[in-house]
């Protein structure tokens, strides 16, 4: 249904603007897209009128008529459109059948997947275009830019509506809408797309959330590093980061002792640092963690807030142990993800096993039998453990297989979160080895690679709306909020803050000369865990009125005895 509502967007876009150049529309979750290469540029307010069209066009679209062709037939219909012409040509070489598919006056190259009759298997009244986005035709950037056209399709008017209502609920949660009111974080043009600039009450989750990393990987026996920004071109190379990572890095600088790049990993910084000195097997397995800063050359049209960024902190460390050590190392670092979740009480996620392909030769390093041991080695992992996971070809780093563990957003688009590589390239490009118990040298080191939390900005994103800015007393930048009633509160109000500091709680006081109501309607904005009220019957009885999130408020509360509530909260970090 949602592959031949993208033949009828087509369809009517090529009604309206019959200069316009069609590539390629697919079926995806919840909906469709096509891109289009159009002379002039069309905006968001043209999606009612090609609604529109799809909608006149529907009741004459009573079949697809299918037909085979060879090349020279399909190259003449497409004759004046070098997108599929390239198309043709890649499946004609490829040996792959040639087939049209015609509903109406519209004809298509197509491999098919349609409905038998869209003027009466389509609801007109069940689908809308939302939005419109710039894409690369094929992802290259190095071609040329289209413009795509998405749109959700469903069976009943009822489930469209269901759908755009969930989706309107889910934009309340939005990290980058919340991220603005909240003052988390800030992107500025003078600074470039997709670099995060985080503002104080932000850097305060940031710090948060690495002193809870430190913690828990000092317990798991990580040893903490700190890398460069930047290294030589001739370390990506040795690396093989370069070439077959080349695109997603920012271009060289060139210097007077050689060209630079920016890194966009941590990895061959630290294999070097593995490198250094003679190693003994009683130092293996070795965990190397840092909280690096990388820089990844991502599309302008595929950035988004803080789950796809340019610049990224992120939650690295890798795994230097022996073959035999390897499988125990693996389940650690899915122990510790499921830790993790489980304190930020995270549930929608499930394993997957991301492997590599064979046939494209210029995306992964040609080593079937390494392929076949690591891919092995992780699946049959997964299965010990009782995870549930599906396979996913063509997903793996180009050095070795992963375990991906991939979440959905409030707007049900899936993002990958965590994420453990097994690299099995690394010891022989950075000639790794340890003496064994026997005083020889053995070149068999294996690396894990491994980032529990992500980066520091997709993972935020998540928090975000996971807890709909609603953080938890540990995490939040304003966790207690005092509030006076008059300025003669002012003293009682300080010494209340004073105590509550010292507990090591973040707690602002709200001195200003507003009203009270005004007071509590910026603390509940900057969604404070507490709301703490001064007026003079507080300060003659030396008590406290408390107000939680969910409005609750309570009088007449003793200082000392709150205090020591919100220190076992902070503690236990409970969410």
């Amino acid at each position: 249904l949602r592959h031949s509502l993208a033949h009828l967007l087509a369809a009517a876009v090529m009604e309206l603007w019959p200069d316009t150049k069609r590539t390629i529309g697919p079926a995806i979750e919840n909906g469709f897209y096509y891109d289009f290469e159009f002379v002039e540029a069309i905006t968001e307010k043209d999606l009612k009128k090609i609604e529109k069209k799809m909608r006149d066009l529907l009741p004459k679209w009573e079949s697809f008529e299918k037909s085979e062709v060879n090349k020279k037939e399909a190259l003449k219909v497409f004759e004046s459109n070098e997108f599929k012409k390239e198309l043709i040509e890649e499946f004609a070489e490829e040996g792959q059948k040639l087939t049209l598919y015609k509903s109406g006056n519209f004809i298509d190259l197509c491999r098919g997947g349609h409905v038998d009759n869209p003027s009466k298997e389509i609801d007109r009244k069940a689908f809308k275009l939302t939005h419109i986005a710039g894409a690369y035709w094929r992802g290259d950037s190095k071609k040329p830019q289209l413009t795509r056209i998405y749109g959700v399709a469903f069976k009943t008017p009822e489930q469209l509506q269901e759908h755009l209502e969930r989706m309107q609920r889910a934009e309340k949660f939005n990290h980058k809408k919340l991220g603005e009111e909240m003052e988390l974080f800030a992107q500025f043009e003078q600074v470039g797309k997709g670099l995060i600039v985080w503002l104080p009450k932000g850097e305060i989750l940031r710090r948060e959330i690495e002193k809870l990393a430190i913690e828990i990987e000092e317990k798991a026996g990580y040893k903490r590093v700190t890398t460069p920004l930047l290294a030589k071109k001739q370390l990506f190379e040795q690396s093989g980061h370069l070439p077959y990572y080349a695109d997603s890095m920012y271009p060289p600088m060139v210097m007077d002792d050689g060209e630079y790049y920016l890194k966009a990993m941590n990895c061959p910084l630290h294999h070097l640092i593995f490198s250094k000195g003679v190693r003994s097997y009683k130092e293996l397995p070795l965990r190397l963690a840092e909280y690096g800063i990388v820089h990844r050359n991502e599309l302008s049209g595929t950035l988004n807030g803080l789950l796809r960024v340019r610049g990224m902190n992120q939650n690295d460390a890798h795994i230097y142990c022996t073959k035999d050590q390897m499988g125990q190392e693996i389940e650690s670092v899915l122990s510790m993800i499921k830790e993790y979740f489980e304190l930020f009480g995270l549930k929608d996620y499930y394993f997957r096993l991301s492997l590599g392909d064979p046939e494209e030769k210029d995306k992964f390093i040609e080593e079937p039998e390494s392929w076949a041991f690591s891919e092995d080695i992780l699946r049959k992992l997964l299965v010990k453990l009782d995870f549930k996971f599906v396979e996913a070809k063509g997903e793996a780093a180009f050095y070795g297989p992963k375990i991906d563990v991939q979440f959905k957003n409030v707007f049900g688009r899936e993002e990958t979160m965590s994420t453990v590589q097994l690299d099995f390239i690394a010891k022989d490009r950075f000639t790794l080895h340890y003496d064994d118990d026997k005083g020889k040298q053995n070149g068999e080191v294996f690396v894990i690679h491994r980032a529990p939390l992500s980066t520091h900005e997709r993972f935020i994103a998540f928090l975000i709306e996971h807890y709909a800015g609603r953080f938890p007393l540990w995490l939040n930048p304003v966790g207690v909020k005092v509030m006076t009633v008059t300025d003669d509160n002012k003293a009682f109000a300080e010494d209340v803050v004073n105590k509550i500091k010292a507990a090591g709680v973040r707690v602002e006081l709200d001195d200003r000369s507003e009203s009270i109501g005004k007071k509590v309607r910026t603390a509940i904005k900057e969604k404070a865990n507490y709301m703490i009220t001064i007026g003079d019957k507080e300060v003659e009885k030396k008590t406290l009125a408390v107000r939680d999130r969910e409005g609750k408020v309570e009088f007449g509360v003793d200082l000392k005895s709150f205090v020591k509530k919100l220190a076992e909260e902070l503690s236990s970090r409970k969410c």
